[in-house]
């Protein structure tokens, strides 16, 4: 069977990201199939790119990643859901070929999402197990697709004539250390300008966060790689990207749990790794012992999801920490010398303006090495319009707060108010030789947008 693997991501504010996720999944499909990636990111105009593709393979399968819902930089409400839309339109006029989506976006809302987009397939959570079984199934003899074999796949959606038909998740999780490797030689030479690449030590996110869709998209049981095969994998990654010069770290929180993130340090200060990481961090779990290893690991800065300055708003967002567990997670980096970028999310649901407020005051007091002032939005708003008009409005006054207050934070990035957080100042700084997240370097930088 030919395969056309689309990558339907276009973001590439700050960084364009390799498509980790479906690389993941077209290494796992076997290789008696021939399979082609089709990345859209760069291309002037994706559905024109995607036709032209298509017509050129004429693949007999067409599988679809879904990265995000809505910009992932929350600078704005994006339309997402327009585009990939246009995208399964597309397949449609050029090909006869049954569509699958999968990724992260569509495992956030799949139901909705068949509905709207109208694939013929679906995947939620992990598809390297799943992905291959639909294809199996999909394979036939000329007597027809096997509905029993359908059936038996785990978290697979599919349009039937009397409606869209969802089979549960399985009750097993993936074992991370028997996944075939990605091979990231299949990605376009472009994403060399940004000279980052990702790696994954481990899936699955037990904490509560009530607005955080990893659990959805992973599991809540955590599935940790030997740290061995993580740092074998980025030493094949410099083999096959020799321009990369950052790695960032992509778990949900890489120091949860802490053994397994110290073992990792550990062995990368065993085998002299000398390339600089980032990573996300949790203040739970955050001990110096901790800080010091990946400090001598290499870690250039972690980017923490504090998301509150207020103990009210953290305790609604279930998220297990206070305000002094921030507090003493930035005087560790300060002290062991790792840049901290603390992200803030406003505007959650329940929270009100005097509480923003009290963040933002939170932030000016902590003065961390980098900030990120997020504006809350709900994925729901690209289905439902009288949510989206509340928050588009609840959003414009908390971006006139910020506005009013941005001279006591010039450091910090407001994607939505493109303060910080604009192409041509990453362009200037990644011209300048600068590499990694750019908030590790521009701190002190004005935007001029």
């Amino acid at each position: 069977m030919k395969i056309a693997f689309v990558s339907g991501n276009r973001e590439q504010l700050p960084d364009a990201v390799t498509p980790l996720g479906l690389l993941y999944v077209m290494s796992s499909t076997p290789d008696c199939h021939e399979k082609h990636l089709v990345d859209l990111c760069f291309a002037p105009d994706a559905v024109q790119a995607l036709t032209a593709a298509l017509g050129e393979l004429q693949p007999d399968l067409v599988a679809i990643g879904m990265r995000n819902i809505q910009n992932n930089d929350y600078s704005g409400l994006s339309d997402n859901l327009d585009y990939y839309a246009s995208l399964v339109r597309a397949v449609r006029a050029a090909s006869p070929a049954p569509v699958v989506l999968g990724g992260s976006g569509f495992s956030v809302m799949p139901v909705e999402l068949m509905r709207r987009l109208e694939p013929d397939y679906g995947i939620d959570g992990e598809g390297e197990v799943a992905f291959p079984q639909l294809v199996a199934a999909l394979e036939n003899d000329g007597t027809g697709i096997d509905s029993t074999r359908l059936d038996a796949i785990g978290a697979l959606h599919r349009r039937t004539p009397d409606g869209i038909v969802s089979n549960p998740r399985s009750g097993s999780f993936l074992d991370m250390n028997t996944l075939a490797l990605p091979d990231r030689t299949l990605v376009d030479a472009r994403y060399d300008e940004y000279a980052i690449e990702s790696i994954q030590t481990k899936r699955g996110c037990p904490l509560r966060c009530d607005y955080c869709t990893y659990p959805i998209i992973e599991g809540r049981v955590g599935r940790v790689r030997e740290p061995s095969a993580v740092v074998d994998e980025m030493f094949r990654t410099l083999e096959e990207r020799p321009e990369t010069r950052h790695f960032f770290i992509v778990d949900s929180v890489f120091n949860l749990p802490t053994l397994h993130a110290k073992k990792v340090c550990r062995e990368l200060i065993a085998r002299d790794w000398q390339v600089p990481w980032t990573c996300y961090a949790n203040p739970l779990g955050f001990d110096r012992e901790f800080a010091e290893l990946a400090r001598e690991a290499g870690c250039a800065g972690m980017e923490i999801g504090s998301d509150s300055g207020t103990n009210r708003v953290l305790k609604k967002m279930r998220k297990g920490f206070t305000t002094d567990h921030i507090r003493r997670l930035h005087e560790l980096c300060v002290e062991v010398g790792i840049p901290d970028c603390h992200t803030f999310i406003l505007a959650t649901v329940g929270e009100t303006l005097a509480e923003v407020e009290e963040t933002v005051d939170f932030l000016v007091d902590l003065d961390p090495f980098g900030a990120i002032l997020m504006i809350w939005i709900d994925d729901y708003e690209s289905l439902d319009p009288e949510l989206r008009a509340e928050r588009v409005a609840l959003r414009s006054t908390v971006e006139q707060m910020l506005l009013a207050r941005k001279d006591e934070y010039p450091q910090w990035s407001i994607p939505a108010l493109k303060v910080n957080f604009d192409e041509r100042l990453f362009r200037i700084l990644r011209r300048s030789g600068l590499h990694g997240p750019l908030w590790q370097h521009a701190r002190g930088s004005v935007s001029t947008s």
